[in-house]
């Protein structure tokens, strides 16, 4: 396991400073629309990493966290006209990785985006997303894919995978999912969210079985789909790494549970993140751990505040772990 990152550089400055924190592993893209993305762009876009001692690991297919409205492909989803065209070219994209030598691309299947309540008040003041299912709107209409029931939303995603499954295993490039954020109850802007419960993600798993079909392990998602994350979490992590569907990790807490829950700090929420750490070293886990979403802080450079503190709580729990296995 080796610390990664998958924050969006604003500029190169910011992947020295990546570099100067002890990361040598990112999950970062080019510019522009996935869609577009040639050989030479991607090559391109590895070495200038490189560069910076920095090794390109992962990439964003064209499916990602947004609302249906707001993506690269949405008629994969939606079941729309230009379905098999845009689920063609993430196959071409997916072999121009593997060329490249980029070993795996992460992705959603996402329809209604990251559904969130009011941010909430953290510690010393921090500003913190939050979802409180008693203030949600109920109401809130479907998107521009209508209605999609439990039924068929497996039937699209199969139909997904049954295409890009081959292609992956031919590239050697993995496929990695990000389950739905948050759980939400069935019928919820008109979609029932199949990859939103732990059930949900086993049966995701083993359709199209391939060791290069997995997940892009979110922990705080998934402790969002728990009654009790604090004590269930290490079970769900050892079925997946067991299995070897783990494919990256999001190093994500929170202080709640499903249908009511704060994002947190890592060491301030209600996963035991070091066991956490261990338990993913007991299933041979072998890629990426990064943070995912962090409070919103104060000062010049929030973002890459809050950022900084949690590789650095990160690289700490890796040299304890690795000191103790030596």
């Amino acid at each position: 396991m080796f610390l990664g990152t998958q924050f969006r550089a604003r500029d190169d400055d910011d992947y020295r400073v990546m570099a100067q924190l002890g990361i040598e592993h990112v999950c970062a893209d080019p510019t522009g629309n996935p869609h577009d993305w040639t050989s030479d762009i991607l090559e391109r876009h590895r070495d200038h990493l490189a560069g910076f001692g920095l090794s390109l690991d992962m990439i964003q297919l064209p499916l990602s966290s947004h609302v249906i409205e707001k993506q690269y492909s949405p008629d994969i989803l939606s079941a729309g006209p230009e379905r098999e065209r845009q689920i063609d070219s993430i196959c071409r994209l997916i072999e121009r990785a593997g060329a490249a030598g980029i070993p795996a691309v992460k992705y959603n299947l996402n329809i209604i985006g990251i559904p969130r309540t009011e941010l909430e008040t953290g510690r010393g003041g921090s500003r913190n997303d939050a979802f409180r299912w008693d203030k949600a709107d109920h109401e809130a209409p479907p998107t521009i894919a209508g209605v999609v029931g439990e039924e068929e939303n497996w039937e699209r995603i199969d139909h997904f995978l049954e295409r890009v499954v081959p292609v992956a295993e031919a590239s050697k490039v993995r496929l990695a999912c990000h389950p739905h954020d948050p759980y939400t109850p069935p019928g919820y802007r008109g979609v029932t969210r199949v990859l939103g419960t732990v059930e949900g993600l086993k049966k995701f798993v083993m359709m199209r079985e391939s060791p290069y079909h997995g997940l892009n392990f979110c922990q705080g998602t998934v402790g969002e789909m728990l009654d009790n994350p604090a004590e269930e979490i290490f079970d769900v992590i050892r079925w997946f790494g067991e299995r070897g569907k783990l494919f990256n990790v999001h190093f994500r807490n929170i202080r709640g549970g499903k249908l009511s829950f704060m994002e947190t700090f890592p060491e301030e929420g209600d996963m035991d993140m070091w066991r956490s750490l261990k338990t993913y070293a007991e299933v041979g886990y072998r890629y990426m751990i990064m943070p995912d979403h962090v409070p919103q802080v104060s000062g010049r450079d929030p973002q890459n505040t809050a950022f900084a503190f949690t590789y650095g709580y990160i690289a700490a729990l890796l040299q304890v772990l690795n000191s103790e296995a030596q």
